[in-house]
């Protein structure tokens, strides 16, 4: 079951407060950046993000999930309903985002 553009607008709404949130389909589910780096995404109509040091401080029991077979596990976000706790989250994690992976040049031979 793939995410519904609808809960990716609810979810862009509750972060409206939050400057440099973006996002990208993918596959049917959205992936969700802050500032150009991935904070998490939506996936089947669940918001999970990276498990970084103040996500798992600000959500000790968040539920561990995979966003899909074979990926890294994340954390499970289910105060979606609070627009202040999805804006501290967020806020708290950006320093602790990776920065996002340069794109490996496409080498080849010439002829």
């Amino acid at each position: 079951m793939a995410s519904s553009r609808e809960y990716l607008d609810f979810i862009l709404e509750q972060l409206s407060g939050v400057e440099g949130i973006t996002w990208r389909a993918m596959m049917g589910e959205y992936i969700l950046y802050h500032r150009g780096r991935i904070l998490g995404g939506l996936y089947d109509d669940r918001f999970l993000v990276k498990p970084t040091k103040a996500a798992l401080e600000m959500m000790p029991d968040a539920e561990r999930e995979l966003p899909y077979e074979g990926a890294k596990e994340m954390l499970l976000v289910d105060n979606v309903d609070s627009r202040e706790f999805l804006t501290a989250l967020v806020t708290a994690m950006a320093d602790e985002l990776p920065a996002p992976k340069k794109k490996a040049s496409k080498g080849g031979k010439e002829l």
